[in-house]
C-alpha cells in the first residue's frame, strides 16, 4: 500500500522528446506565422489547464461529499493539478502576444469602436495580466495547501486532517468556480470581445470537470493495468461512468442551449459567433463535438454492464480527452485561420505541452505512495461494492 509509482527511463525520455518536439513547433511556427503559434499555444495551454482544474474540483468534491469510494485514486488529481504553476508561466509569457491575438488590446482598435471602448476598464492589457496573476496566484496557493494538509494526514493520521481537507475544499471550489469562469471569459471569450454568452463560462467549467474526470478513470485504469490499484473492481469503474455519462448530459445541455439561445434570439452581436463557425468547414466541429462529448458516451454508458468493463471505460475516456481539445479549437481556432487545419504549428505545440503536463503530472506522482495509507475512508475504497 506504501509503494511508490515508478515511472520507466522510456516515459521520462518520451517527455523530453514531446517537449523538445514544441520548443521546434514554436520557433517553426514564430518564424512562419505568429497569429497561429500564439493561439495554439493559448489553446493548448487552456486544454492542459482545463484537465488539472477539472480533476482539482473533482478531488475537492470528493471531500465535500465524504465520498468513500474514491479514497484510494486521491493522489491521481493531487498530481494534475501539479500542472498549475506552469500553466501560470505560459499564460504571463502570453504577454508578448496578447497583441496577436486579442483585438481589445490595441489602444487604436479601441478608440475607434464604441463596443470595445465600453469594455475598455476591464479589457485593458494591465488589468487582464493583473487577472492572471490572481487566478493563477489563487489556485497554487490552494492546491498546494490541499496537497499539505493530505501528506499530513498520511503522516498523523485521525480526523483532524480530514476535516480541515472538506472545510479547505469548500473553499477551494468557490474560489474555483468564480476565478476559472473569469479566467474562461479573459481568455477564450475575449477574442472576439463583440460576442457575449451568459452560459460560456458555465459550459468551459462543467466540460473541465467532465473531462479531467475521464483523465483520472484513465490514468487509474493504466495503473490497475501495470500492477497498481490491485483492489481496483468494476464498481469503481461503474462509478467513474457514473460521474462521465451524468457530465455528458450536462455538457451536452450546455452546449446546446448555448447555441438554441443564440439562434433562436437572432441577435447580430450573438449570432456572429456561429456564422463564423457555420462555414469553410467548421460546421463540421459541431456535430463532432455533440458526438465526441455527449452522443456516444451516452449511448454506450447507459448500461451498467457497458460500465463495469474496464476496455470499454478505457476507450470512451480516451474519446473524451480528443473531444475537450475539439471543444476547444472550436471555440479558439475560427477566429486565426479559414478553415480547420492541422499542421506542424498544432502538431508541435500540442506535443510540447503534453510533455510538460506528463513530466508534471509524473514528477507529482512519483514523489509520494500512490495510495494515502491514512484517509478514514481508504477500507471502504478498497472494498467497494454496489448491490
Amino acid at each position: 500500500m506504501d509503494t511508490n509509482v515508478i515511472f520507466s527511463k522510456k516515459f521520462n525520455y518520451i517527455t523530453y522528446v514531446l517537449m523538445a518536439l514544441g520548443a521546434i513547433g514554436l520557433v517553426y511556427g514564430f518564424l512562419t506565422d505568429t497569429h497561429r503559434t500564439w493561439a495554439n499555444l493559448l489553446l493548448n495551454n487552456y486544454y492542459f489547464l482545463s484537465l488539472a482544474i477539472g480533476a482539482a474540483f473533482f478531488f475537492s468534491l470528493q471531500y465535500i461529499t465524504q465520498s468513500g469510494w474514491s479514497a484510494m485514486f486521491r493522489r491521481i488529481p493531487e498530481a494534475l493539478m501539479a500542472y498549475i504553476p506552469y500553466a501560470a508561466v505560459i499564460m504571463l509569457v502570453m504577454f508578448f502576444g496578447l497583441h496577436d491575438i486579442y483585438h481589445w488590446s490595441h489602444p487604436d482598435l479601441v478608440a475607434g469602436d464604441e463596443l470595445l471602448a465600453h469594455k475598455a476598464p476591464y479589457l485593458n492589457v494591465p488589468f487582464f495580466m493583473i487577472r492572471i496573476v490572481i487566478f493563477f496566484g489563487a489556485w497554487i496557493l490552494l492546491t498546494r495547501y490541499l496537497r499539505k494538509l493530505s501528506l499530513q494526514e498520511d503522516s498523523l493520521g485521525g480526523i483532524e486532517m480530514f476535516e480541515k481537507m472538506e472545510f479547505w475544499s469548500k473553499v477551494f471550489i468557490f474560489v474555483l468556480a468564480l476565478t476559472f469562469s473569469m479566467a474562461s471569459f479573459d481568455w477564450i471569450m475575449s477574442i472576439d470581445a463583440h460576442w457575449f454568452s451568459t452560459i460560456f463560462a458555465f459550459k468551459n467549467f462543467g466540460a473541465a470537470f467532465y473531462h479531467g474526470t475521464s483523465l483520472i478513470a484513465l490514468i487509474a485504469i493504466v495503473l490497475h493495468k501495470k500492477g497498481y490499484f490491485k483492489d481496483m473492481n468494476e464498481y469503481h469503474l461503474l462509478d467513474f461512468s457514473r460521474y462521465m455519462f451524468g457530465l455528458s448530459i450536462i455538457w451536452g445541455y450546455l452546449y446546446f442551449a448555448q447555441f438554441a439561445l443564440i439562434w433562436f434570439g437572432n441577435i447580430p452581436e450573438e449570432t456572429i459567433y456561429y456564422a463564423k463557425r457555420w462555414d469553410n468547414g467548421w460546421k463540421i466541429f459541431f456535430y463532432l463535438n455533440f458526438a465526441i462529448n455527449w452522443f456516444i458516451p451516452f449511448i454506450v454508458l447507459l448500461p451498467q454492464k457497458f460500465d463495469k468493463n474496464i476496455n470499454i471505460v478505457y476507450g470512451i475516456c480516451i474519446m473524451l480527452l480528443l473531444g475537450l481539445y475539439t471543444d476547444i479549437y472550436e471555440q479558439v481556432m475560427p477566429d486565426f485561420l479559414k478553415s480547420p487545419s492541422i499542421g506542424i504549428i498544432e502538431i508541435g505545440v500540442f506535443a510540447g505541452l503534453a510533455g510538460l503536463f506528463l513530466f508534471a503530472f509524473g514528477k507529482a506522482l512519483a514523489k509520494v505512495p500512490l495510495i494515502a495509507k491514512n484517509h478514514p475512508y481508504l477500507e471502504e475504497s478498497i472494498h467497494h461494492h454496489l448491490h
